[in-house]
């Protein structure tokens, strides 16, 4: 782990300190077989209405005496108990960066689905991370914490997502310290849409098994590189500077196929979940839609121009019968902006 200089902030301390973090969708690698020598490169988008929700306080007594013989309290909803042993650990590794050692009293209130492709555990690790310096007063950035609790090593697009919301592109990783830069990060459109689909009966691949589907796969041939980078700079970024949704929707997809049918051997086709996939092909044919799957899925999306489209799919779909017991639909904005925090004011 990095070592941190820490000093204090020039805030007052915090005695309670909420983080919500939204979600994130990872619409594609740009090459992540490095054919001009840098691997990776990532576009993504912040989305609203999904979130990971964390409270951290000082635990009772912690202000006055900073005895430190008590031991943290962990508290999370039933459904993300599986996050805890994970949050402790970004807990401990915050500890022994840092030198502070109070008790401290930790909540779960809501949390992203996990290894779903909407990108949880940078988001816990953030959460975790900024709401343990603001507690201590302690100047961390994100990157630094990122990088501390072993976050990024791939997309810069969680961390960026986490500070400033959006659509971001970053230019992947000079080296295993370095978090990738971001080279562009433009609004949103207010008006557009995302068709989120969630299938609860399924998981992407992480930890050591996306390690070994990675290595596995063939080469990343240079002209699809080529092609993907093109999509990206030359139709995505354009279009959604321009507010101009057809070719937003139409470079989305298409970036989409080509990195889909590459991972394709490692995830059982081109997309993770065969349910989403008939909810996705239904919606596409239907609709002016930028589909594709967020990371190694489950979760995929149709981007649409409105609410009032969105809508209409959805109801749509569920009347032709094509959406699976498994899923869930949800219909989300982006958003523009990044983590939001509150806290209760301490003492200095």
């Amino acid at each position: 782990m990095t070592q941190y200089a820490t000093t204090q902030h020039p805030m007052k301390a915090a005695h309670a300190v909420t983080v919500n973090a939204p979600g994130r969708l990872h619409l594609g690698f740009l090459d992540p077989g490095a054919s001009l020598g840098r691997r990776f490169g990532s576009l993504g988008l912040v989305i609203d209405g999904i979130s990971t929700t964390l409270e951290m306080r000082l635990a009772r007594g912690q202000q006055a005496n900073h005895d430190e013989s008590e031991e943290d309290h962990y508290a999370a909803p039933p459904y993300a108990s599986e996050e805890l042993p994970r949050l402790r650990a970004h807990i401990e590794a915050l500890k022994r960066l840092s030198g502070r050692r109070e008790a401290l009293d930790v909540r779960l209130r809501h949390v992203l689905p996990a290894h779903a492709g909407l990108g949880s555990g940078t988001q816990l690790a953030l959460c975790a991370g900024h709401a343990f310096a603001r507690l201590h007063r302690l100047e961390l950035e994100p990157s630094q914490l990122a990088l501390a609790l072993a976050r990024g090593a791939r997309s810069g697009v969680g961390v960026a997502g986490f500070e400033q919301g959006g659509l971001i592109l970053d230019g992947g990783p000079r080296s295993a310290t370095e978090l990738p830069p971001v080279l562009a990060r433009l609004p949103f459109p207010d008006e557009w849409r995302v068709l989120l689909v969630l299938d609860d009966a399924r998981s992407g691949l992480s930890g050591l098994a996306e390690r070994k589907a990675m290595a596995a796969l063939p080469p990343f041939p240079q002209e699809l590189a080529a092609h993907a980078c093109h999509l990206a700079l030359m139709q995505i970024l354009p279009a959604a500077a321009e507010r101009d949704f057809a070719p937003f929707a139409r470079g989305v997809s298409e970036l989409q196929d080509g990195i889909g049918r590459y991972f394709a051997p490692s995830q059982g086709g081109v997309y993770t979940s065969a349910a989403v996939a008939r909810v996705l092909d239904w919606v596409g044919t239907r609709h002016r839609a930028g589909i594709g799957q967020s990371s190694w899925g489950p979760t995929g999306f149709a981007i649409l121009a409105s609410h009032d489209e969105a809508a209409h799919a959805v109801a749509a779909a569920r009347q032709a019968g094509v959406v699976g017991p498994s899923l869930r639909l949800e219909i989300v904005k982006g958003r523009n902006a990044g983590a939001s925090v509150v806290h209760a004011p301490g003492h200095a």
